[in-house]
């Protein structure tokens, strides 16, 4: 078995199933989550408007404050990380973790 010039045959191996997505997948994901709690903010301001015409008065004072706590909470939904189980173990050991350096890596 032959390996390649910079890297021993001693190095853990690295599970690539535990990479994160691309950027574009990462961007339309919290796209996709921001969009549909600035939905839901809107129907909050809908529901406020349709509950206080209709004479709920009790009612409409949620929705408001829904409408407007809602874009906050929505930045931090939209921005929590995707996280990968590790629960499998590697074949062989190592660190499940471990992450690809970038560029060369220096000869011994």
């Amino acid at each position: 078995m032959s390996t390649r010039p910079g890297r021993s045959r001693e190095q853990d191996a690295i599970r690539i199933t535990t990479a994160g997505e691309g950027p574009q997948a990462d961007l339309a994901r919290r796209q996709r989550k921001y969009v549909i709690a600035m939905t839901i903010r809107t129907l909050c301001f809908v529901a406020a408007a349709a509950t206080g015409a209709a004479g709920w008065h009790w009612v409409w004072p949620f929705f408001i404050a829904g409408a407007v706590f809602l874009p906050g909470f929505a930045v931090v939904i939209a921005n929590v990380e995707d996280t990968r189980s590790t629960d499998l173990p590697l074949t062989g050991g190592g660190n499940a973790q471990r992450q690809l350096k970038a560029g060369p890596t220096p000869r011994d």
